[in-house]
């Protein structure tokens, strides 16, 4: 019986991947699975108590919505777009560098713009034409700005932060997600590290370079450049630095919440919750852009709506996975296994989610699943609960930087009018030599 029920669960595994290559709903296919597999271990009940205990944990909702609330905020304000301008404005006619400064500021962006998504949209849509402009073949272009998506790692409004962060909170009450990303620090910056010399090296090697050829105007065939050199109109290019500071309002308090800096009496309010700082950015942003109160409070709430469709609820579909694995003993199973094999314990963490990032687009549903059955038991492995978890989420951000079935990729892909696989051969190096860096030598 218990050999049928962990045939049952490898079953459930397979399904999961083929229907997520498939692209069907991330939730639904979680959800389905994981009902299914309760019910066929005589445990429908598990499901459902997984759906519930999920959906209502405070932590996961207050850090999460807020958070997505936020972005919302600045992407109704344009204080994203600001941000972005005001980057790039220094960044023209300085040649091949141009590579990995892209994809050094995309990644620093999207700390502030978690959405790998719409990162590169906002990023890509600037970017990608001056890079071709300014001598980089498209391909190359693209994967300038994907390369650098993974950068939501260090934000304090991941999702995989505040999960993990929630999780290591049920040991040490007074953790915050401060204390998470600094775990993932050393992790994060050797990866973005190995990436830029990656997509250097490669930059050369696939000869995506030419000095003084503008791609763009070749591909336009003479049309309107939209940027690096065309005209625009003035008002679109003029950059207010106090909107562009805004997305960063919630990062820096944050940041200074989290050091010893809150010890001096006149900053001692930084010493805050996700939630109220990204709230607090949101207040001030009114101010800051003059924007009328009620439009701001809808779209945070808008905002917030839309972080619990997306957002939890993948978590929550996740947890439901997860106790259809543990009716079946698989979960009991894997863990017995790894107590006794620790050895293996590190790259199951890393490339299990890593290449599920790559075979779906999506580092999700693998770090949330293997976040929530295996690394509640870290300690038993051997293992730091904050560091083990923190593997499993960037190296499934890691792994969905090297799929072409990334939205992200995607979205490159179309502003550059090239494949998401041509896209993709240009990232997955940087990518597979991060995540094995961080198995064998990090972990």
């Amino acid at each position: 019986m218990q050999t049928f029920r962990l045939l049952l669960a490898i079953a459930g595994i397979i399904a999961v991947i083929f229907l997520l290559i498939k692209k069907r709903d991330t939730k639904t296919v979680l959800l389905g699975v994981g009902l299914i597999l309760c019910v066929a271990c005589l445990k429908p009940m598990d499901g459902l108590s997984a759906f519930t205990k999920y959906m209502t944990q405070a932590g996961l909702i207050k850090a999460i919505c807020a958070s997505m609330g936020f972005a919302f905020v600045m992407k109704f304000t344009k204080c994203d777009q600001h941000l972005i301008k005001l980057l790039i404005n220094p960044m023209k006619n300085i040649g091949f560098i141009l590579v990995p400064l892209t994809t050094f500021l995309t990644y620093f962006i999207n700390i502030a713009i978690p959405s790998a998504a719409g990162c590169s949209a906002a990023v890509g849509a600037t970017l990608i034409p001056l890079l071709m402009a300014s001598g980089v073949r498209p391909a190359m272009a693209g994967a300038a700005v994907f390369a650098g998506t993974f950068g939501s790692v260090l934000s304090p409004g991941s999702a995989h932060n505040i999960f993990v962060t929630d999780m290591v909170k049920k040991s040490i009450a007074d953790y915050t997600v401060q204390d998470i990303i600094s775990v993932q620090l050393v992790s994060a910056l050797t990866s973005l590290g190995i990436v830029l010399v990656a997509m250097t090296v490669i930059l050369f090697v696939f000869k995506d370079y030419t000095k003084g050829k503008n791609y763009l105007l070749e591909m336009n065939s003479g049309a309107t450049v939209a940027s690096g050199g065309a005209s625009e109109k003035k008002d679109e290019d003029k950059v207010n630095v106090l909107y562009a500071i805004m997305p960063l309002v919630p990062l820096v308090i944050l940041i200074i919440g989290g050091t010893e800096l809150k010890n001096v009496s006149f900053l001692a309010w930084t010493k805050m919750g996700v939630a109220e700082a990204m709230l607090l950015g949101a207040i001030v942003t009114i101010f800051v852009t003059m924007t009328n109160p009620e439009k701001i409070t809808k779209e945070f709430f808008k905002g917030m709506g839309s972080a619990y469709a997306d957002v939890i609820g993948i978590i929550i579909a996740a947890g439901v996975f997860v106790a259809g694995l543990t009716a079946c003993g698989a979960i009991e199973f894997i863990i017995e296994w790894l107590k006794n094999e620790q050895g293996y314990v590190r790259f199951g963490s890393t490339y299990i989610p890593f290449l599920m990032g790559v075979v779906t687009g999506s580092g999700d549903a693998a770090t949330m699943a293997f976040n929530a059955a295996v690394t509640p038991h870290a300690a038993n492995l051997g293992f730091d609960q904050a560091k083990l978890g923190m593997a499993a989420a960037i190296a499934g951000s890691l792994g969905r930087s090297a799929s072409p079935l990334a939205g992200a990729a995607i979205v490159c892909a179309g502003l550059a009018m090239v494949s998401p696989v041509e896209i993709v051969k240009r990232t997955a190096l940087g990518m597979l030599i991060s995540v094995t860096v961080i198995a064998f030598v990090i972990l």
